[in-house]
């Protein structure tokens, strides 16, 4: 039987997996760099198109991130999966072009109170460094990409206006950042709000290519991916195995996970190029190797149609009186 797209739907969305960035960057304990470029060659054997695999921030800020040029050297190329790191800063983006990044993620909260928790300056002074890394990222040849963070409300100042959202991506699209990210930093995003900043950034910025990045803080994540997928959006971003969470916004946990996203795609007629079985299997080697249970849902119970021997599973069995 072919299988049908739910009405309104796309027919094929893009996904990032950001789990070895966002996913790892605040691990409790060091993570090897081994374990790092097992995962990421593991996601890219699976068929991810595209991974955020680390970012090239201060190593005393964020310690699990101090490898990133080690990591990117030994990341296997050759199936094409494009990959790209979050930059902070020109510093940050130098070493992120020697690297030989396919794209930079540039990013600033929408709150300004956020900002200065997260990056310790004011919101205009990241946009300042937002167009200094777009300079040099058209001088070098290499794509950047915009995040706002905070954009379905902030920890600290609570909802964020729609107002907020567009002056930072405006203030992208203005030095020719079109990639733009929606991120729910604390989880704090609903259906509701998803439609809402959709339909006004597609109103006011319409050559925009939006991608939405949700954290499951409450449950909600993957409700407001399908709405996401509502409005027509192609580019979701979710972390393997469902890790993750901002180091500095109090109550941040995992990102949405990736296999249960695609799981939800592929059983709804989305196409997404990837191999659930071989996703969940990364998923599963992700946990032993990290040595702690991970949030994920569909690499414990795996796919709907996944067949079982009778012998598998015990039988209830009743004596006859």
């Amino acid at each position: 039987m072919t299988q049908v797209t739910l009405e309104g739907f796309p027919e094929r969305v893009r996904i990032v997996d950001v789990g070895p960035r966002d996913g790892l960057q605040a691990w409790p304990e060091p993570v090897p760099t081994d374990v790092k470029i097992a995962m990421i060659n593991g996601l890219i054997a699976a068929g991810v198109p595209q991974l955020e695999v680390t970012s090239f921030v201060a190593p005393r800020a964020v310690p699990n991130m101090a490898d990133a040029a080690e990591v990117m050297a030994a990341i296997d190329r050759s199936r094409g999966a494009e990959l790209t790191a979050l930059v902070p800063n020109a510093r940050g983006a130098a070493r992120a072009i020697g690297a030989k990044v396919d794209a930079m993620v540039v990013f600033l909260s929408a709150s300004e109170s956020h900002n200065q928790a997260n990056v310790n300056c004011a919101r205009d002074t990241s946009l300042a460094a937002a167009r200094e890394i777009a300079r040099m990222g058209q001088e070098a040849g290499v794509a950047v990409y915009g995040a706002i963070a905070t954009a379905f409300g902030c920890p600290f100042e609570g909802n964020v206006p729609v107002s907020d959202i567009l002056h930072v991506a405006k203030a992208y699209a203005d030095c020719g950042i079109t990639k733009i990210s929606l991120g729910d930093t604390t989880g704090m995003a609903t259906p509701r709000l998803v439609q809402e900043r959709c339909r006004a950034l597609a109103a006011d910025l319409p050559q925009a290519d939006i991608a939405l990045h949700f954290h499951n803080t409450r449950g909600v994540g993957l409700a407001c991916a399908y709405a996401g997928l509502q409005e027509g959006i192609t580019r979701f971003e979710a972390s393997v195995a469902g890790i993750g969470g901002c180091p500095f916004a109090p109550g941040a946990t995992g990102n949405i996970c990736t296999e249960d996203l695609v799981y939800l795609l592929h059983e709804s007629g989305v196409e997404t190029g990837i191999d659930l079985e071989a996703l969940i299997g990364v998923a599963q080697r992700t946990e032993t190797a990290l040595g702690q249970k991970l949030p994920g849902q569909v690499m414990k119970a795996g796919p709907r149609l996944r067949a079982y021997g009778r012998d598998a599973v015990r039988s209830s069995r009743g004596d006859a009186a």
